[in-house]
């Protein structure tokens, strides 16, 4: 039979073992896992966890630092993880940010506070937007480009799969490597690409579009014709055709409807008449 103090002990190692240091769940995950809203209250005060809104816990950090002792930095790595992992939420870095994440950041110019740009189909719970976190999230509908599917997600240096159908990939951070799962290349280009030009410009997207070099025509192909935008295929191929990319010759462009119409992308701009889309003034248009 377990005494108290054994029962204790057993729930406290639980706990140790199934929330990583510095990562956070709600208050919903742990009532599921038999933490009643007492005994968090009890671990709070005696320092096994911290609570860092309203409903949200973690297991503090080590090596805190006595002048963070009252509000500790929460680290944007560690609530995409969180979210991702521990409260199992269908959500990936995408655009700018995961472009960034992979390498892409010298062709990228970014002024004012830095952001990290989600896609999912739900928006995240109402308590990240309360973490002071810098840099801040940016959450887009990943509806509005694709429609929800399993997407089949690979480990970054793990014998990467090239499955057309794979635009999601995981890598890992930190000591613990924890992963963090954003997407590809290239459906992060063709989420860029639906910011022009409320929040991109031509002119970034064109330099960033000229760096992609060795993206996977078939991978490109399978988002291409899955992609509901059709503002958005018609400028991932004028930029590609602009760059002249020897990928370019290898996609295969059966089944990628254009939609029909004009696309007034720039007021005053120039008219592309190949893809019907407005560019800027100092751009080439074909």
């Amino acid at each position: 039979m377990l005494t108290v103090g054994t029962q204790k002990h057993s729930k406290l190692n639980w706990l140790h073992g199934n929330l990583p240091q510095g990562l956070m769940v709600d208050a919903a995950w742990l009532e599921r896992h038999g933490f009643s809203r007492a005994l968090r209250s009890k671990y709070v005060a005696h320092g096994w966890l911290e609570q860092v809104v309203r409903g949200v816990y973690r297991r503090p950090p080590a090596k805190i630092l006595r002048a963070e002792a009252e509000r500790h930095r929460i680290g944007w790595q560690e609530v995409i993880t969180s979210l991702q992992t521990l409260l199992e939420r269908p959500i990936a870095i995408g655009g700018r940010s995961a472009l960034e994440l992979q390498g892409f950041a010298h062709y990228l110019t970014t002024s004012g506070r830095r952001e990290i740009h989600l896609y999912g189909y739900r928006e995240p719970p109402g308590w990240v937007s309360k973490l002071e976190t810098e840099p801040r999230f940016v959450f887009h509908n990943a509806g509005k480009l694709f429609e929800e599917e399993i997407t089949r997600i690979a480990t970054v240096g793990k014998n990467m799969p090239q499955s057309a159908h794979t635009s999601l990939i995981r890598q890992t951070w930190g000591y613990g490597d924890w992963p963090i799962t954003m997407s590809t290349p290239e459906r992060a280009a063709l989420e860029l690409l639906d910011e022009i030009p409320q929040g991109e410009t031509f002119h970034q997207v064109d330099v960033l579009m000229e760096g992609l070099r060795n993206l996977s025509p078939r991978r490109l192909h399978h988002l291409l014709v899955s992609c509901r935008s059709v503002k958005v295929k018609r400028l991932f191929l004028w930029f590609a055709e602009r760059h002249n990319h020897a990928w370019l010759a290898r996609l295969d462009r059966t089944g990628i409807d254009l939609g029909h119409g004009k696309r007034m992308l720039v007021r005053g701009g120039k008219l592309d008449r190949k893809y019907n889309i407005t560019v800027p003034e100092d751009f080439d248009a074909v």
